[in-house]
C-alpha cells in the first residue's frame, strides 16, 4: 500500500530548479534510499515532506491526504528527521534530547541515549546528561551532535523516518553501533535514507536516482546495475575512487 505518493513535484530557488516533475510513490513498511550527486534535489525532497517548504507545483499525499490539509504540528508528530547538521539548543543534554518527546519517562529517555550510542560518552562527563551543551552544541563534536539526533528519533517514535546523511559526522566504531541500531529502528518505519555513499542505500527495498533534480531510476541494487544506467555509472566511479586511495 503506498502510503506516500508524490505527484509532479517542481522545486525551484530563483533560477536553480532543484526538482522537476518528480513522481513517487512510497509503500507502508519500507525502506527507500535517495541517492544522487551534489545538487541532485534529496535534501529538497525530504524538506517538502516535512513541509518546511511547499513546491511550486505537485502534490505529496499522506496516507491518501493533501499534506498541505496537514496542521503542521500534527503533520511532524509523524516524522522523525536525523540530519547530517543537527541543531542544539544552549541547554543540557538531556533537554536537547527530551524535545522529541517531553512526556517520555526516564527509562524510555536512556533507552534512547543507550541505542544512539551516546551512553559511554555521557557517563564520561562529570554532569551527565545534565552538562550544558553550548550554543548549538558547540561543546560537542559533530558525531556527538548527529548522536543526539539520532537519540531524539527514537525517543520520538514516530512512523515516519527521515535519515539525511545519518552517520556522516561518526567515526567507525561509533558508526557501526548507530547503523545495528538504525536498522532495528527501520524496520518497523517507513524510512527514507538520503545519502551520497553507494553503502549506505545498497540494502534499502527500493533505490530511487536523482540527477539534476529529475528522478532518473528506481529499483533493487542488483536491477539497477543490471540496467546500466546512473547507478552503475555512480557505482563504478565510487569503486573506481576507493580503489585510487
Amino acid at each position: 500500500m503506498s502510503v506516500v505518493q508524490i505527484k509532479e513535484l517542481v522545486k525551484h530557488y530563483g533560477k536553480v530548479h532543484a526538482l522537476q516533475g518528480v513522481s513517487l510513490s512510497v509503500e507502508k513498511g519500507e525502506i527507500y534510499g535517495l541517492l544522487g550527486r551534489n545538487g541532485a534535489g534529496k535534501t529538497t525532497l525530504a524538506n517538502l515532506l516535512l513541509r518546511f517548504w511547499d513546491p511550486q507545483s505537485g502534490t505529496i499525499y499522506l496516507e491518501g491526504c493533501d499534506l498541505r490539509k496537514f496542521c503542521l504540528d500534527d503533520l511532524r508528530a509523524r516524522f522523525a528527521l536525523v540530519a547530517q547538521d543537527t541543531y542544539l539548543f544552549n541547554d543540557t543534554l538531556r533537554s536537547n534530547i527530551i524535545l522529541a518527546r517531553p512526556d517520555a519517562s526516564e527509562t524510555e529517555l536512556m533507552d534512547a541515549v543507550k541505542n544512539a550510542a551516546l551512553q559511554d560518552f555521557i557517563e564520561q562527563l562529570p554532569e551527565g546528561l545534565e552538562t550544558p551543551v553550548g550554543e548549538r552544541g558547540v561543546r560537542l563534536s559533530g558525531g556527538q551532535r548527529q548522536r543526539v539526533s539520532i537519540a531524539r528519533a527514537f525517543l520520538k517514535d514516530a512512523p515516519f523516518l527521515v535519515l539525511d546523511e545519518a552517520t556522516s559526522h561518526l567515526d567507525a566504531v561509533s558508526e557501526n553501533a548507530v547503523r545495528n541500531a538504525l536498522k532495528a529502528l527501520m524496520q518497523q518505519r517507513t524510512t527514507i535514507v538520503i545519502a551520497h555513499r553507494l553503502s549506505t542505500v545498497r540494502d534499502t527495498d527500493m533505490i530511487v536516482v536523482l540527477d539534476e533534480g529529475r528522478l532518473m531510476e528506481t529499483g533493487s541494487h542488483d536491477e539497477l546495475i543490471t540496467k546500466g544506467g546512473l547507478y552503475a555509472h555512480l557505482v563504478q566511479r565510487q569503486l573506481a575512487g576507493m580503489a585510487a586511495e
